[in-house]
């Protein structure tokens, strides 16, 4: 996309620009059904003024601001060359990660188009991919290190960005098996108080995992995976003992394991594994009384070579956005609550 100089002469510190659009990009994929998209841009940019004709779009306002909207349209152009539509979702997300850099606060060389084009898994027509530029730092993560910490709120890809990796581990050969596992302590509620056998106790509980799988896998698969032991869904009590070799592991909700337990996984690592642990600590149902091994390992391991603290934020949910203000406003209250000392 190309800025061309216009006729008129901006007044100090206002600035006007301009854009052709490809012609190989209908207008529909730039502004959105219905000019969804281009809403969502003016509402970002509410002192500019956006105009659209033909695949023209012409933009005059403050400098600073004209010059954003012109880098996020090189954006857009960018991830829809791979082919890969613009969401309404994306378009805000890419907004803020341009404020953020411009700010100073964007603490890398990434792009919105190289956040928003990172493919992990394809998988039955769709595509699995870091949706913010935390997540795809926490997936490069996982390509770097042995032991990778996912830590952050719920609906923030944790867990499901590590399965995806280790489904693409799996199919590139890079291991042999995968092994996903979780305590099993969840919302006060003990599985000797369940019904039932022990699978049956115990399925459910797992059943996130399941269903994860079910979104990155043939589901007619998964089970001839399963009896195969190339996948391996467990409570976390049957990893004791155990070497894991030639595995990708995933500990989920590991903020309800102790401090023992949380030792005995990480010293079940064998040779050419990797270990992602995923949990967030402001979300502990462990017994009164019992310190979380998620808290606890950050201050053992920190600096530890080859082993990385991912951390991710409500900015990084990519659930409903009522889901980011909910756990803002839990945030708040908490953060409110433990200074009056309650």
């Amino acid at each position: 996309m190309t800025q061309t100089p216009t006729a008129q002469t901006p007044a100090p510190g206002q600035a006007r620009a301009q854009f052709t659009v490809p012609a190989k990009h209908p207008m529909v994929t730039v502004l959105g059904s219905g000019d969804a998209l281009l809403r969502v841009i003016e509402t970002a940019f509410p002192a500019a003024d956006i105009h659209v004709r033909g695949n023209e779009v012409s933009a005059a306002g403050d400098a600073t601001e004209v010059a954003l909207i012109q880098r996020l349209f090189d954006e857009m152009m960018l991830v829809l060359r791979t082919g890969q539509p613009m969401t309404e979702d994306a378009v805000e997300r890419s907004i803020a990660m341009l404020r953020a850099s411009e700010s100073g606060e964007g603490d890398g060389p990434e792009t919105p188009a190289e956040v928003l084009t990172q493919n992990i898994l394809s998988s039955r027509g769709r595509t699995i991919r870091p949706k913010t530029l935390n997540q795809k730092r926490y997936v490069d993560a996982i390509d770097k290190h042995t032991v990778v910490f996912g830590i952050g709120p719920a609906g923030t890809g944790k867990t499901y960005l590590a399965m995806a990796k280790a489904v693409q581990a799996l199919q590139s050969k890079q291991v042999n098996r995968i092994i996903l596992t979780r305590p099993a302590v969840e919302a006060g509620e003990r599985l000797g108080f369940l019904p039932g056998t022990l699978y049956e106790k115990i399925d459910p509980y797992l059943r996130p995992l399941y269903d994860a799988l079910h979104d990155m896998l043939d589901p007619d698969s998964i089970p001839r995976l399963m009896a195969a032991g190339t996948i391996e869904v467990a409570p976390l009590a049957y990893m004791r003992g155990r070497t894991l070799n030639d595995a990708f592991i995933i500990l989920d909700e590991a903020q309800n394991t102790s401090a023992e337990q949380m030792k005995m996984f990480l010293t079940r690592l064998g040779f050419d594994s990797k270990i992602v642990i995923t949990g967030d600590v402001t979300q502990v149902d462990l017994p009164n009384g019992t310190k979380s091994g998620l808290r606890q390992v950050q201050e053992i391991l920190d600096g530890v070579e080859d082993v990385h603290f991912s951390l991710l934020t409500s900015g990084d949910v990519v659930r409903h956005k009522l889901v980011g203000r909910i756990v803002d406003a839990y945030e708040k209250y908490d953060s409110r609550n433990s200074h009056n000392g309650k």
